[in-house]
């Protein structure tokens, strides 16, 4: 089976950084897609930023200039790397593994204090 594992997230203070690694284990390949989606109660699940296999990238508008996204394919990692924190930020936050199936973390809090 594959697992996918979070590790990064915690508290911290407004215009702080924090970086969020998404890393798959088990049986598997390299994902074709991954990404980092976001959710806060009574809300749905939102794309914060997602990249390709060819590495090209997309972020949501709040995120763009503060939030930077990779991939390591050898690590079978993709990462978050979140600049300059904001309060709106704190949410759950959630990484999506995709190769031929989609593969899902438990999600990790992201908290953002003023």
């Amino acid at each position: 089976q594959v697992q996918v594992v979070e590790s990064g997230g915690g508290s911290v203070q407004a215009g702080g950084s924090l970086r969020l690694s998404c890393t798959a284990s088990g049986t598997v390949i390299i994902a074709n897609y991954g990404a980092w989606y976001r959710q806060t109660p009574g809300n749905e699940r939102e794309l914060v930023a997602g990249i390709e296999s060819d590495y090209s990238t997309n972020y949501a508008d709040s995120v763009k200039g503060r939030f930077t996204i990779s991939r390591d394919n050898a690590k079978r990692t993709v990462d978050l790397q979140m600049n300059n924190l904001k309060p709106e930020d704190t949410a759950v936050y959630y990484c999506l593994y995709r190769t031929m199936k989609s593969y899902w973390g438990q999600g990790t809090q992201v908290t953002v204090s003023s």
